[in-house]
C-alpha cells in the first residue's frame, strides 16, 4: 500500500497566509519531509494562485486542500440575504483557487461564523439544516463543475452550535451530492464531541474528504492521550486514503489565536509542532518490520 501523505498548515507559524508566508513555510516543509500543505485563504487575494503553484512545483509539495475561513461576516444560515450571497461568493472563489492550484478539496466549517452560537430545538435545527442545504447547493454545483470536493468540518460546542458531530454533519448534508460534498474531520474537535475517534471515523465512512490532526490541546500530534492507533487504523479500515495534515496555530495572532482560543505556546517551538508531529505520525503509520525464522 502506498504510504499515506502527510502535510501541515502554515497557520502553525503565520496568519493571514500571504505569498511571503508561503515562501517562508513551504521550503521548510519540503526539507523536513512533508508531502503536502494546506493552503488557507482567509480573504480572496491574500496569495496568488499562479505564484503559489510555482512555489509548490519548486518545493515538490502538493496542495492537500484550500482551507476556507468563516469569520464574523460569513454565514449561510439565519442571516440576511446579502451576507449569504457574500459568503457564497467567497466559497466560489475558494473553489476557483483550489482548481487553479490543483488542490482536490476545499475544507472548513462552511455553514456559520466560527464563535457564533445559539440555542436550537430539534425543529429549529432541522430548519437551519434545510436552509444550509439550500445555500450550499450552488456552491456544490460549482465545485462539481470544477472537479473539486468540499469537506464540511464539524466544530466543537464552543465554536459553533450548528454542527458539532459527524452525525449532525451527515444530517445537514443529506440530499446534497455525496460525490462532491462530504466531511472534513479534525481530531481536536472530535476529541471534544465524539465518544471515540475511531467511532467517528466509522460513522463517517465513505464521506471523509479531508483529515486534520493535532493533539488534544491543538499542539503536537502524539503529545497527548488520544487513541491515535485506533484512529489511524479506522481511517485505513474505512477507506480514507487521503493525507493527514497537522493544523495548529501560533498564539501571536489577534484573529486566529482568539478564534481558536490559543493563549499560550503549544510546544517548545512552532517548528517542533510540525517536525515532532511528522515523526510521530510516520512512526505510527509504518508497520513494524517482521522478524522471521
Amino acid at each position: 500500500m502506498k504510504p499515506r501523505a502527510l502535510g501541515a498548515n502554515p497557520w502553525i507559524w503565520h496568519s493571514p497566509i500571504t505569498h511571503e508566508a508561503l515562501v517562508d513555510v513551504l521550503p521548510k516543509l519540503s526539507t523536513w519531509g512533508f508531502d503536502c500543505v494546506e493552503l488557507p485563504l482567509e480573504q480572496a487575494g491574500d496569495w496568488d494562485p499562479a505564484a503559489a503553484a510555482e512555489l509548490l512545483d519548486a518545493t515538490g509539495l502538493f496542495p492537500a486542500a484550500v482551507i476556507a475561513v468563516m469569520p464574523p461576516d460569513r454565514d449561510l444560515v439565519r442571516t440576511d440575504p446579502a451576507t449569504v450571497r457574500a459568503t457564497q461568493d467567497y466559497l466560489l472563489r475558494c473553489i476557483d483557487t483550489a482548481s487553479a492550484v490543483s488542490a482536490p478539496v476545499v475544507a472548513g466549517p462552511l455553514y456559520a461564523a466560527v464563535g457564533r452560537t445559539w440555542r436550537l430545538d430539534p425543529c429549529e435545527r432541522a430548519t437551519a439544516y434545510e436552509e444550509l442545504r439550500t445555500h450550499l447547493a450552488p456552491v456544490v454545483d460549482h465545485a462539481r463543475a470544477a472537479g473539486v470536493r468540499i469537506g464540511v468540518e464539524p466544530l466543537n460546542r464552543y465554536e459553533t452550535s450548528l454542527i458539532n458531530t459527524v452525525a449532525q454533519c451527515l444530517e445537514a448534508l443529506d440530499g446534497l451530492d455525496p460525490h462532491t460534498i462530504g466531511l472534513a474531520l479534525d481530531t481536536y474537535h472530535q476529541n471534544i464531541e465524539e465518544r471515540s475517534l475511531a467511532g467517528a471515523v466509522r460513522q463517517a465512512a465513505g464521506r471523509i474528504v479531508h483529515v486534520q490532526v493535532c493533539a488534544n490541546d491543538r499542539g503536537t500530534p502524539g503529545a497527548d492521550p488520544l487513541d491515535w492507533l485506533g484512529f489511524l487504523a479506522a481511517l485505513t479500515t474505512h477507506g480514507y486514503r487521503g493525507p493527514l495534515c497537522i493544523e495548529s496555530f501560533t498564539a501571536h495572532n489577534d484573529a486566529i489565536a482568539v478564534a481558536a482560543s490559543v493563549w499560550r505556546p503549544l510546544a517548545a517551538t512552532q517548528d517542533a509542532i510540525a517536525t515532532e508531529g511528522l515523526a510521530f505520525l510516520r512512526s505510527h503509520l509504518t508497520p513494524p518490520e517482521r522478524t522471521g525464522s
